[in-house]
């Protein structure tokens, strides 16, 4: 009983200290108000409640491999807890995050991602946005809202048809008709449609499946794309085929292109410093390697990517540094601080490996509907 009630003080205090970082970093005002929204508040604390349990589900799986490894000097040694977080850095994106209006609660808006900081000896959290942020952003920032988005996939069997801007022609459009929902054939591209009140500026952005697996990592998981892999079973290699969730994935795909900038520009007068900070984190997570930016936009759970232990394991291309934004005032919070002492270099981040691919179809709830069955990525 004295132990539970340890425990519990210890997460009180925890989740003490995460908000009064948070706080420091939303004030900053010269009369030293702090500038957050009860709405925001609101955010933060779900923020805590979701990471918290990802690091718990971390710790977890840290442990299990740990016991699985032959060679135990390839174990990772850092237990995944909040005293071994970057809390200011976390503190600083969830600030920003926070008045993007992200909700980590929501499914599919936003996913804490840890990664193992080798020079620091701590875990960086960093917040990426699922399909559902991406479309939020999309529609907050827009420069013309549009009226409604359509993403659909086209199977061999379908009847599809673009219909372009000609003469006599001032509408964009389509055809698209499912000529046998049993048997549709396979993929063979898909197809968004941006629609506005203002039907002359509607577009059809078209992918092939050959455009599509164009963004497919190098070393994008079986358990998701689909084909060969190996299990453990009775601690002995299997090969086993997996089907995985190839519609999932070319839908992501759609999604992340048919929302971008380019096709729905972005409002300068909204962009905003953090809509900016989101972008420089985007470069970041794409500077540390394709195949961890895939179990990002995929799995979006809190467990760090990790591999079986190879015999040399190679450092991977340094990350960007984050960036803060200038404050209005010259108040002692962590982005001032960090402006100040900013260094030359860039920090060494621990090799991000491999998820292993038995553990996959077990992370992160967050990714899957349904209550204790395996379902698909969620959108």
């Amino acid at each position: 009983m004295e132990e539970k009630q340890v425990a519990t003080t210890s997460e009180l205090n925890m989740s003490e200290r995460f908000m009064n970082k948070v706080f420091n970093e939303f004030g900053g005002n010269i009369s030293g108000e702090l500038r957050i929204s009860d709405y925001q508040q609101q955010l933060v604390q779900g923020y805590f409640i979701v990471i918290d349990k990802s690091l718990k589900m971390g710790e977890e799986k840290r442990l299990h491999k740990n016991a699985y490894n032959d060679d135990h000097k390839y174990d990772n040694t850092l237990p995944m807890t909040w005293n071994n977080v970057n809390l200011n850095e976390l503190a600083l994106d969830v600030v920003h995050y926070a008045r993007l209006g992200l909700d980590m609660m929501e499914p599919n808006h936003l996913f804490p991602i840890p990664f193992k900081n080798k020079s620091t000896g701590k875990y960086d959290i960093t917040l990426m946005p699922g399909y559902n942020g991406i479309k939020y952003i999309a529609n907050n920032y827009a420069l013309v809202k549009p009226k409604d988005v359509r993403i659909e996939l086209v199977h061999k069997n379908d009847h599809f048809k673009p219909i372009k801007k000609s003469r006599g022609n001032d509408i964009e459009t389509y055809e698209f008709d499912i000529t046998d929902p049993f048997d549709r054939g396979e993929i063979i591209g898909g197809f968004g449609y941006i629609e506005y009140d203002d039907e002359r500026k509607n577009e059809l952005i078209m992918m092939s499946m050959k455009d599509i697996l164009k963004r497919k990592p190098q070393y994008a998981s079986v358990e998701f794309w689909g084909g060969q892999t190996t299990e453990w079973k009775n601690k002995k290699k299997e090969t086993v085929q997996k089907d995985g969730w190839l519609e999932e994935m070319c839908t992501k795909t759609l999604i992340r292109e048919v929302y971008s900038p380019k096709h729905i520009p972005r409002d300068p007068k909204k962009v905003d410093d953090s809509y900016q900070y989101m972008k420089q984190q985007e470069l970041r997570m794409q500077a540390i390697t394709e195949d961890v930016q895939q179990a990002i936009d995929v799995e979006a759970n809190s467990i760090p990517f990790e591999e079986e232990a190879q015999a040399e394991p190679q450092q991977l291309t340094e990350p960007v540094p984050k960036q803060s934004v200038p404050e209005s005032e010259p108040k002692e919070t962590v982005s001032n601080n960090r402006q100040k002492n900013k260094k030359t270099t860039n920090p060494q981040v621990e090799k991000q490996e491999q998820p292993v691919e038995d553990e996959i179809d077990q992370l992160g709830d967050a990714m899957f509907e349904g209550s204790g069955t395996a379902a698909g990525p969620t959108f």
